[in-house]
């Protein structure tokens, strides 16, 4: 039910109960969306505030427009898998799904008391930091920003460049494998930078993991928190 006169826009109350719908399955994945006419008839208001709600829905990627056809619900939430090994690309492949990570920044910075006591390291100590966007079928997943003991893996942030993968730049710094040792998963609002990147509302919540990543010999090699999406993925706990 739209309230007017609420605090809320019209046009914003229309985004979330169609998305509600959506994730009801009152709006199935594939089904087209009913037209803007029949749609403004359902709300009360003009085809303009219809077209400002779907445009959003669109740009969150739970719509999708198709040239031609017309506007259909996005296809079912990426799955994505937490379990002991958890590969980013390695859970994209496995659903035949194309999959990129872009390299925002990479910098030093000393590490603070929680981060020394996650990676092993004393206070002030040097660490590398990484963020990063991750793409899914060129839909932009999660925000991320990683961590990893500097004057362990010196070079470690040129092999991250050149692979544009933890698995692969680890293994270039001598760690053959590496397993989950925790992953820890809220919902809570976003912060401004993560709003910009993920492109998503200030008060839309996002699923915020924070992850340590250790060696064979139980040794953390790396720490990350990232910002997933939520419109567009679900995040899976395997059992091992």
């Amino acid at each position: 039910m739209i309230e007017r006169g609420s605090g809320v826009a019209v046009w914003r109350q229309i985004e979330e109960t169609l998305a509600a719908d959506i994730a009801g399955g009152a709006l199935q994945a594939g089904q087209q969306l009913p037209t803007e006419l029949q749609l403004a008839d359902r709300f009360g208001v003009n085809r303009h505030t219809i077209r400002r709600a779907v445009a959003t829905l669109v740009e969150r990627g739970l719509l999708r427009v198709e040239q031609g056809r017309g506007t259909f619900v996005q296809d079912n939430a990426i799955d994505y898998a937490i379990s002991k090994r958890t590969r980013f690309s390695q859970n994209m492949a496995k659903q035949n799904l194309s999959s990129d990570v872009d390299i925002l920044n990479s910098d030093t910075v000393p590490a603070n008391a929680e981060l020394a006591e996650l990676l092993q390291v004393a206070v002030g100590d040097a660490l590398y930091r990484i963020k990063t966007l991750s793409r899914v079928e060129n839909r932009v997943v999660d925000y991320a920003t990683l961590f990893f003991p500097a004057a362990r893996f010196p070079g470690l942030p040129e092999a991250y460049l050149r692979h544009r993968s933890v698995t692969r730049a680890l293994a270039e710094c001598g760690v053959a494998d590496y397993t989950r040792r925790f992953t820890r998963v809220t919902a809570r609002l976003p912060d401004i930078e993560t709003v910009d990147y993920l492109g998503i509302p200030k008060n839309r919540p996002v699923l915020h993991v924070k992850s340590l990543n250790v060696d064979a010999a139980g040794a953390p090699v790396q720490y990350g928190v990232t910002c997933f999406n939520g419109d567009l993925v679900q995040l899976v706990m395997e059992q091992e």
